[in-house]
């Protein structure tokens, strides 16, 4: 009888055996003749959408506005927004759940899945974890963070911001600040690391690289390097220091960011005189080339907020559409009632090319296509 089961316990084995050869053997078949199948990538279809929209669709996925207090899904539909960023005011006298029951109404009355922005920097700027329902105590600045623990605690409260973020629906964060400021009496002094070139460019590596790992979109700024001027949301700044300077240091931490692979760059309103005496960064062609062609940046470039009085000079139609003839991909918490209209209407008249809007969406949906939304 055992020599019977044996046997048995032989034969079944064989067989597992020979069925294992056979599926290995049809599945190198199968793979075989897969791949002499075309197959359509992901760019394709990125075309093939943008192909099918409208040119108000395409102009809306161009603008990221601020969080209206009211009829915000009748916003997202009228115009076909991009995305928007919500400010402390938003969240306030919310909590975590209804945020995120807030966000899902968004997506799925938009046709394409939104940016949700913040500007979470950590110390004298948080809109989430100054509040106590999201975060036990804000999150501290860079400079406090580094005192406290080096650039191991810059990487555990980097992953914890964004961890605070994915939660409650928020997929793009306005830092970190590239700003480079040593002098304690900079307006960019406590937003930024507080350290040299070289310094702020490990730090900058390091938050972007935490943050690509978490699918939180970063955002550098301000391009292309604050320095010491004064705040341009209440007046217009005149930056004259020479090219060199950048090149040899504002520059560097933007680059380490874009090496490290950042998705987003944010240009400020400062009018760089070695670069462009005329128009702010924002609006300058010349400082969206260098970003472009010496920086070598292929992701998303937004505008600082253009509701800032660094670009009070321009009436909100017309720097909405420089904006875009200087080489932005996003326009920031803008007029958009006012501004989209206006950019249709300078690509029907031929001042911008349905051609350069299209590169601009293209970029725009392949960020959201790997932050996962499309």
């Amino acid at each position: 009888m055992k020599k019977i089961i044996l046997l048995l316990i032989c034969l079944c084995m064989i067989s597992v055996i020979c069925l294992k050869v056979l599926f290995d053997k049809e599945s190198e078949q199968s793979a075989s003749s897969s791949a002499h199948i075309p197959q359509i990538n992901d760019d394709n279809r990125i075309d093939d959408l943008i192909e099918n929209m409208t040119l108000e669709e395409k102009v809306g996925q161009m603008f990221i506005v601020r969080h209206p207090e009211s009829q915000q899904n009748k916003v997202i539909s009228s115009y076909h927004i991009g995305g928007y960023i919500l400010f402390a005011r938003d969240f306030e006298n919310e909590n975590k759940q209804s945020i995120v029951e807030k966000i899902k109404t968004y997506h799925e009355t938009a046709k394409i899945p939104l940016f949700i922005g913040v500007d979470e920097e950590g110390g004298t700027v948080n809109r989430i974890s100054k509040f106590s329902q999201y975060r036990q105590t804000p999150f501290l600045s860079p400079q406090s963070l580094y005192k406290q623990g080096g650039m191991e605690l810059i990487k555990t409260d980097t992953q914890e911001k964004c961890q605070l973020l994915k939660e409650i629906g928020v997929n793009v964060n306005f830092a970190p600040v590239c700003d480079i400021s040593t002098h304690q009496d900079d307006f960019m002094f406590e937003r930024s690391f507080g350290k040299d070139a070289s310094s702020t460019s490990e730090y900058i590596k390091t938050v972007v690289s935490v943050m690509k790992d978490n699918k939180v979109a970063s955002v550098l700024k301000h391009f292309p390097g604050y320095g010491h001027n004064i705040d341009t949301h209440t007046n217009i700044a005149y930056d004259k220091r020479s090219y060199d300077e950048f090149v040899s240091s504002d520059f560097l931490p933007f680059q380490a960011g874009i090496d490290t692979g950042a998705d987003i760059v944010l240009v400020s309103h400062n009018i760089v005189e070695c670069l462009d005496q005329k128009y702010p960064a924002s609006l300058s062609k010349k400082v969206h080339d260098i970003l472009r062609e010496e920086l070598h940046f292929q992701g998303v470039i937004i505008t600082d907020d253009l509701s800032m009085d660094g670009v009070s000079q321009f009436s909100d139609d017309k720097a909405a559409v420089l904006a875009i003839q200087a080489g932005n991909d996003l326009l920031c918490c803008t007029d958009y009632e006012v501004q989209i209209p206006a950019v249709i209407d300078s690509v029907k008249k031929g001042q911008i090319s349905e051609e350069q809007i299209n590169e601009s969406v293209k970029r725009i949906l392949k960020l959201k296509r790997s932050l996962g939304l499309i």
